[in-house]
């Protein structure tokens, strides 16, 4: 039936509207702005105008500009800052971006230790491989660093700091910014749980020490193939040691 056209049956009938979802201006706002950024209309670095400017331009209230930015802060695409040279500041998003939204999920759905080790047994060692391929010496030293520190018969907590150090610089050294922050994550939710850590004893240490002085010879002479192997057989024997203690351990990362 034609718009206008009465109905065959000569009754008109009321016409009738979906409920429509109108977009805040503050969120009409952060999109516009958010697509800009994304697209390299605005480089990292570059400033955003004032508030007062921003208003103007936009014609919208200066609640409506603060919270834009609000928006696009916790995103990570703007960072703020206070002062006399202070304002909004374009940021590209980068690893943190996917670490922080990895752990809320994390945290929020409570997710089981035992589904962490899987995702980490799937994921490490490939950050093996392409660090085998991709390290630069900066990435070398930093595994040795690491390394060194990890050796130290120290307490517990600088051991796993050191341990975590070590696992992040490997995923850093691959070169490959999604990888690096799902390690960011994974790595500070498994060893923020220091419930599941009391079977870390001095043999436990020697032999930690031992896998990551061969994996990180592997990624030093640029060898993938041992790279894989060797890291597949050091997270698999740390998962099997974890679920030991606490099979069915929900993370909670503070």
């Amino acid at each position: 039936m034609a718009v206008g056209e009465v109905p065959t049956d000569g009754i008109r009938r009321p016409v009738q509207l979906s409920p429509m979802q109108v977009p805040k201006a503050s969120d009409v706002l952060a999109d516009d702005l958010r697509e800009r950024i994304l697209r390299g209309e605005f480089p990292e670095g570059t400033a955003l105008p004032p508030e007062r400017e921003l208003v103007l331009q936009t014609r919208m209230s200066r609640t409506t500009v603060r919270e834009a930015l609000r928006i696009l802060e916790v995103q990570g695409l703007v960072q703020i800052r206070t002062g006399r040279a202070g304002g909004a500041f374009v940021q590209r998003p980068g690893e943190e971006s996917i670490a922080s939204s990895v752990t809320l999920m994390i945290r929020g759905r409570r997710i089981r230790m035992a589904a962490l080790l899987e995702t980490r047994e799937t994921i490490e060692p490939a950050c093996a491989m392409f660090a085998a391929r991709s390290r630069t010496d900066e990435d070398l030293e930093a595994l040795e660093e690491a390394n060194r520190r990890i050796a130290i018969e120290g307490p517990l907590s600088e051991f796993l700091k050191a341990n975590v150090d070590w696992h992040i610089a490997v995923a850093i050294a691959s070169h490959n910014e999604l990888l690096t922050g799902f390690m960011l994550a994974l790595s500070r939710a498994i060893y923020a749980s220091t419930d599941n850590q009391g079977f870390i004893d001095a043999a436990v240490r020697r032999t930690t020490v031992q896998a990551h002085g061969s994996i990180t010879k592997a990624i030093r002479e640029r060898d993938p193939n041992a790279a894989v192997r060797r890291m597949q057989r050091h997270v698999h024997a740390y998962a099997e040691a974890v679920l030991e203690v606490e099979p069915r351990t929900a993370i909670d990362v503070p």
